[in-house]
């Protein structure tokens, strides 16, 4: 029922939105009265086209003059072979260094010149290349994105300055102890696999890594079907499916051979890490529990679990918690979610 009425408001809820309707006004006003049904008056529609080439395209439109369009690729850490360990997280430092049709300088002023914010991410299940803009610059914005991600220069002068950064940045992660022990917690649960290794990788792969390494990396994994153009904020969606036609309705699908990546299953073996110095004045620590896929009708209640669980840092102060005097630790409940591919 739940899904029938979210079908139904989305475009209620528009116009509701766009008119600034005193329904739903008051409905924002007694927020503590609204039912789950009525929230999702408000909610826009998801829209999901697929190209001929397998390529998605995802878009929530709220009426707003602004948005966020992104393209994320099913390309993290854990689809690496030992040898290319990092080599996602070296490719997204190369992202902004320039393309074949605007330098590093043009870039920045093509960003710029819209107001526009461009940004990208690395994590262990996929890589993300996203813009945050005004609507009307939505064509632009998702040609500068086709660019990034299909026809980054990669210029040897670059790849060396930026193996100089990589390197600082793993440096910089080792004196991080919480990063660090986020990293054990998935060593030591995902033992033996690579969701059990660092998405930075390890720095002797930063000082190998070449040129030819990386586009073979893209030639690898940057294939139609595994990535999702999505946009959300003043975005019309039969435009968006025209731009990613345009930009992206080349993009190849099939792989040569049997070299098609299928990532091994990572099992959750779980255990225990710990690392003993006496000379530090805390401790970090971090537990995790094996928990439903990301594609579970449970994930929704587990992710109301981990908000009602919340964080807990000392500075905070002031309520029960604080009372407890938590100096000595600072502990972390981390969850770690599984795909289907692991189940």
């Amino acid at each position: 029922m739940a899904a029938a009425v979210c079908r139904v408001g989305s475009s209620v809820g528009q116009v509701l939105a766009k008119t600034r309707s005193p329904v739903l006004l008051s409905l924002r006003r007694g927020q503590s009265s609204v039912s789950y049904a009525q929230s999702l008056l408000g909610a826009p529609e998801t829209q999901l086209t697929i190209l001929d080439n397998k390529f998605r395209v995802a878009s929530e439109d709220t009426g707003h003059d602004t948005c966020t369009v992104g393209l994320w690729i099913r390309a993290g850490s854990r689809y690496e072979r030992e040898k290319d360990y990092g080599t996602c997280f070296f490719l997204e430092h190369m992202a902004f260094k320039g393309t074949k049709k605007y330098s590093q300088t043009a870039l920045e002023q093509q960003v710029e010149s819209m107001g526009a914010h461009l940004s990208a991410y690395t994590s262990r299940e996929h890589t993300a290349y996203y813009m945050k803009t005004l609507t009307k610059d939505l064509p632009k914005a998702v040609e500068l994105l086709s660019e990034v991600v299909q026809n980054c220069s990669l210029n040897e002068a670059d790849i060396e300055q930026q193996r100089n950064v990589v390197l600082h940045e793993l440096e910089e992660a080792e004196g991080n102890q919480q990063e660090v022990c986020l990293d054990l917690l998935h060593a030591t649960a995902y033992q033996g696999t690579p969701l059990g290794q660092s998405v930075m990788g390890p720095s002797s792969n930063a000082k190998n890594v070449t040129r030819q390494d990386l586009v073979d990396y893209i030639n690898r994994h940057y294939k139609a079907p595994r990535m999702v153009l999505a946009a959300a904020g003043g975005v019309d969606h039969e435009e968006l499916v025209g731009l990613a036609q345009t930009h992206f309705g080349g993009v190849p699908f099939n792989y040569e051979a049997d070299s098609i990546p299928v990532p091994s299953p990572c099992r959750f073996t779980g255990s225990e890490i710990r690392m003993r110095d006496d000379d530090m004045p805390l401790a970090h620590v971090a537990i995790a529990v094996e928990t439903a896929g990301v594609t579970s009708p449970d994930i929704v209640p587990l992710m109301l679990a981990n908000a009602i669980i919340g964080s807990y840092d000392l500075t905070y102060g002031g309520d029960k918690v604080g009372r407890l005097h938590l100096s000595l630790a600072w502990f972390y409940l981390y969850i770690l979610k599984k795909d289907k591919l692991n189940l």
